[in-house]
């Protein structure tokens, strides 16, 4: 019987990729509770597959006893488009089904720039907004801007 194919999510940070992966179903069922691949097998290797445009693949090897995990694959070129396969396999079982290809552009410093200038001009905007507001309420009050001089018999 074959692993697999691997449940995939990713998502770009800056200069790398988050990888979710989420072990296969197994089909054995014990005491009619269906079995997990980490029941069966104790723990997994997974491999992960990376290609760029230009046809270069990065592997990686580990072992894991999760049924759902993560990992993030780093040192990558920003603004890129990069794709991930994942393959699960056992000491027992190297018959595998990698998972399928799942592509996304990695952020870019731009990317990071443009957040921090929106959020300091949205933060601008509103301290300006409550100055003005602070200032309309003293001047409504008679605090500040008098438009009207004191009459003599109070001066």
């Amino acid at each position: 019987a074959s692993l697999g194919p691997p449940e995939v999510n990713i998502s770009s940070c800056l200069n790398c990729i988050n990888i979710t992966i989420k072990l296969p179903a197994s089909r054995l069922r014990k005491n009619e509770k269906l079995c997990s691949l980490i029941d069966i097998y104790g723990e997994l290797d997974y491999g992960i597959t990376l290609k760029t445009f230009d046809g270069a693949h990065k592997r990686l090897h580990k072992t894991i006893a999760k049924e759902i995990f993560s990992t993030v694959i780093e040192e990558l070129y920003p603004n890129r488009n990069y794709c991930v396969s994942v393959v699960v396999t056992a000491s027992l079982n190297k018959n595998s089904i990698p998972s399928p290809w799942k592509c996304i552009t990695t952020d870019s410093v731009a990317v990071a720039q443009q957040d921090y200038y929106t959020a300091t001009i949205t933060g601008a905007i509103c301290f300006s907004l409550i100055l003005a507001g602070a200032l309309k309420c003293m001047h409504a009050g008679g605090y500040i801007l008098l438009g009207k001089s004191l009459p003599h018999t109070l001066v």
